[in-house]
């Protein structure tokens, strides 16, 4: 959980960096970081609970994208550059972080393939009380 604690941090370290650092007049920078950001800590913060902790992963593409986009936006300013991939490479660091996992949720998607899944269990439990 404090992987996903520490990346929604960065999220909104991101969306205030443009006016912290001084480039909050170019927009393509700004309206990047103000779009990533919030996505970033949005992911993040649905990634706290046991249950979507495999949201964690859905961050690896902002974070894959904050890599990038200095060089597809054509960024001026080098500071955003080093932002940009300081942030990306935590991000994408911080959410392959699984933490601790100590309840059962059902097994997500994979139950549907397996035989002895936790809802199959259940459901059987159930029907035959």
């Amino acid at each position: 959980m404090w992987a996903q604690i520490i990346n929604a941090l960065l999220g909104i370290w991101l969306m205030a960096s443009p006016a912290v650092f001084g480039f909050a007049d170019d927009k393509t920078i700004s309206n990047n970081a103000h779009i990533v950001g919030p996505v970033v800590a949005s992911f993040a913060i649905i990634a706290c609970w046991e249950a979507t902790r495999v949201i964690r992963y859905y961050n690896l593409l902002p974070g894959a994208w904050l890599l990038l986009a200095p060089w597809v936006l054509g960024y001026d300013s080098t500071i955003a550059i080093v932002n940009n991939m300081v942030i990306g490479v935590a991000v994408i660091g911080l959410s392959l972080v699984k933490g601790k996992i100590s309840g059962s949720y059902g097994g997500g998607w994979s139950a549907i393939w397996k035989k002895d899944s936790l809802h199959a269990t259940e459901a059987r439990r159930k029907l035959g009380s």
